[in-house]
């Protein structure tokens, strides 16, 4: 057995050996100097008052931007709480256009892109900035990604990769680390080798032609993951996908062991189904299990275990702290290897089930990645 776990330890540090270059590259890429003007329409889906939505939602009225730019709301209903954090700050500023939508009971299982699809059909401008209510930007924002559009015609669909804040949650801190180190090391490898072919939340910006040319959100409306869909389909149609050079900030709460488990879970589940061979290849983004397999079976390969080891702190230094410039993982580092383990677990845990819970409801997720919901 030992010679399986070595060559799995083996793996994994030449993982993190490709998470170092491509960390490098892309950093090495983020250079656009142009002062865009292209008018954007900021679309936010809301359920619910997220724990600091209201200074979520301020940062995006507080853009410095040359051009034009509007922000739609939608909601499910008028009772929902976040419609007064709206309206309060609506009236704090008269000058950003903005509407809130009444979108009702979603159509189809993704309630997302029922609230997307409404607010695309409202939408006045071309660009779509599409942001979840837990995200925080700074007034650089708007300007920072409509230049990417304006300097590359072809680009069509972008994402901004994000660094995750936790909360006082001990679980949100360790999946926050995991985010900053070994969610964002996926990305990167994946574009140096292949290319972005997939888009990934919390916020994509979109030309809304590009949605179009995808077949429009009720090609989208059934799949729990339409954030990657609709990367994998611009780039299946020819379109020009990319990795913004922004980075947002997504506020992930502080939610306790249960709610943040099933959170994971649910993530696990549905990367498994949109992008099966990427899930198995995850096996290799968490060293320190590995280590501690291949070092208990057989401690003579410790010297394998130090490099690999020390080549996962260096990657997790290019992407959280390098790339992402974040305090959590530099000052409390001795929670990357807690969250290795943990994600682990849950790597194994996506597995097994087919059932998630959603905002208090229970769906079913089918092998494709569609999924329904269940009465």
């Amino acid at each position: 057995m030992h010679w399986i776990f070595a060559a799995l330890v083996t793996g994994s540090a030449v993982f993190c050996v490709l998470v170092i270059v491509a960390a490098r590259r892309y950093r090495g890429s983020r250079h656009v100097a142009i002062r865009a003007s292209i008018p954007v329409s900021i679309l936010k889906p809301l359920a619910g008052a997220d724990e600091g939505l209201e200074q979520n939602l301020r940062t995006f009225f507080e853009q410095d931007y040359a051009g034009p730019f509007e922000i739609l709301f939608a909601v499910r209903e008028a009772s929902d709480p976040s419609v007064a954090i709206v309206d309060r700050l609506r009236s704090s500023y008269p000058d950003v256009p903005s509407r809130l939508l009444l979108v009702g009971e979603p159509p189809f299982a993704n309630a997302k892109v029922w609230s997307l699809l409404r607010m695309t059909d409202e939408a006045r401008f071309p660009l779509l900035a599409m942001s979840d209510s837990d995200i925080r930007v700074t007034p650089a924002f708007l300007s920072t990604v409509a230049a990417e559009f304006e300097a590359d015609p072809k680009l069509s669909v972008t994402t901004c990769p994000y660094r995750a804040v936790p909360g006082d949650s001990f679980w949100s801190a360790l999946e926050a680390v995991m985010m900053n180190t070994e969610f964002l090391a996926g990305i990167l490898v994946a574009r140096m080798l292949e290319g972005m072919r997939f888009a990934v939340g919390p916020t994509i910006v979109a030309r809304r032609e590009a949605i179009a040319k995808v077949g429009g959100w009720e090609r989208l409306k059934d799949y729990l993951a339409e954030d990657f869909v609709l990367g994998q389909l611009a780039a299946d149609a020819g379109l020009g996908v990319g990795l913004s050079s922004y980075v947002i900030e997504h506020r992930i709460g502080s939610q306790p062991f249960g709610p943040n488990a099933r959170h994971r879970l649910r993530w696990c589940r549905s990367t498994r189904r949109s992008r099966p061979a990427g899930y198995v290849g995850q096996l290799f983004t968490n060293p320190l299990p590995l280590i501690l397999l291949l070092w208990t079976a057989n401690p003579a390969w410790w010297p394998l275990c130090a490099v690999a080891l020390a080549l996962r702190a260096w990657a997790a230094a290019e992407t959280a702290w390098r790339t992402l410039r974040d305090p959590l993982t530099s000052g409390r580092w001795w929670l990357l290897a807690i969250a290795d383990l943990a994600s682990f677990v849950f790597w194994i845990g996506g597995f097994f089930g087919n059932k998630i819970a959603w905002r208090g409801r229970t769906y079913f997720l089918h092998t494709d990645g569609r999924f329904e919901r269940i009465a």
